[in-house]
């Protein structure tokens, strides 16, 4: 009788290390197949982190101005200085998850706060000539309410092609454009001592990009409107308080 035997042992074996290799392969198709999700995740995510800085500064200053009834400067100065701990918050995060030292962490935290106060000046003093109509208006720009100039600031650097029409105006503007003079107009100086209002261009810009801009500054806690006057433009406004 022959001893020829077959080692099922080892074909057990070899069967199992064919469905590991199997259910290694599924498990990289489904990590594949999902890798565009998680990518969209954080995109979004870092958006969100992106945004949120601005958000806080802008609406949470007209908040703090309509709602709270601040002063423009109090108001202001709340957001800023929420915004430069939320900047804080943001770096005091990133050293501790790369593991920098306590004396890193303290430079790179002061540094983030510093660069958002720097910002809020900058998005009050500065406008670059190409985001005016004319050196009148850019002159005027100087009037426009703060909050409204750091929506402004913020809206440009996102949108480099951005053009402020219009900001204050006088009886003799509505005169010299062929309409009646409206008293109730923000784009007057208003009791703050600041113009309350602006115009952007929309003429030859995508109507998608017009709609884009309109709902930001609603989002951020201005009156949007698009309307027609000497031309169609879209007007920008901070309310007086309640």
């Amino acid at each position: 009788m022959s001893d020829l035997r077959i080692d099922y042992g080892n074909l057990a074996g070899l069967v199992d290390e064919g469905r590991k290799d199997k259910e290694r392969s599924d498990a990289r198709r489904v990590r594949l197949r999902g890798f565009p999700m998680r990518l969209a995740r954080w995109a979004g995510f870092i958006v969100v982190l992106a945004v949120l800085p601005f958000f806080l500064l802008i609406r949470g200053g007209v908040f703090a101005y309509r709602e709270w009834g601040l002063g423009t400067w109090p108001a202001l100065l709340l957001a800023a200085l929420l915004t430069g701990l939320l900047l804080g918050g943001y770096a005091w995060y990133l050293t501790r998850r790369f593991g920098a030292s306590r004396g890193v962490r303290k430079v790179v935290i002061r540094a983030a706060m510093g660069l958002g106060f720097a910002y809020v000046g900058y998005g009050l003093v500065f406008i670059a000539s190409e985001n005016v109509k004319s050196d009148e208006v850019r002159a005027e720009y100087a009037r426009v309410h703060p909050l409204l100039r750091l929506g402004a600031s913020a809206l440009i650097l996102v949108d480099p092609q951005s053009v402020v029409t219009d900001a204050g105006r006088t009886r003799e503007d509505y005169f010299l454009m062929g309409l009646a003079p409206n008293e109730a107009s923000l784009h007057f100086e208003q009791e703050t001592g600041y113009v309350h209002a602006l115009d952007l261009r929309t003429n030859g810009r995508p109507e998608w990009r017009n709609r884009a801009v309109e709902l930001a500054f609603w989002a951020l806690g201005f009156h949007s409107l698009r309307h027609v006057g000497t031309a169609d433009h879209l007007h920008v406004s901070l309310r007086l308080p309640e």
